[in-house]
């Protein structure tokens, strides 16, 4: 069984962008692996989505396109925050030195029982409370 991993905000806003073809094809490839259930994301992960979607996309998606774009990520595995999940970031705020966002991913990457956090912004190989983070743009 694959070792499951957990999506930053940025795959699924490269997955979406167009101006970088690479970087838009490996997070394409990232996304694939999650809708078949070896990726999940959490819902700060999904807030931070629509967020740039709505406000830094040159021209953002209309609603019917919104809609259909989170029809097509409904399948994948959703962390929620939680006391536990919010705590956990806190240690992790402490601990590693993370602005408390980045902490909130750590948390729930932990809770979710993956092994990488795929990121641009976290330090490469460096392991989180057990999870390694890959920066898969590299």
């Amino acid at each position: 069984m694959p070792e499951l991993g957990f999506l930053d905000t940025n795959v699924l806003v490269y997955a979406y962008q167009n101006t970088d073809s690479r970087k838009q094809r490996v997070a394409q490839d990232l996304l694939r692996l999650a809708l078949a259930g070896e990726c999940v994301i959490s819902s700060q992960v999904l807030s931070e989505f629509a967020a740039t979607l709505l406000h830094k996309f040159p021209s953002p998606p209309n609603l019917e396109e919104l809609v259909e774009i989170f029809d097509r990520l409904e399948p994948i595995k959703l962390v929620s925050s939680d006391m536990h999940i919010i705590r956990r970031a806190v240690q992790a705020h402490r601990s590693y030195h993370l602005h408390f966002y980045d902490s909130l991913i750590v948390a729930a990457a932990e809770r979710a029982g993956c092994a990488r956090i795929w990121s641009e912004d976290f330090n490469e190989g460096q392991k989180y409370f057990g999870v390694i983070a890959s920066n898969p743009f590299r």
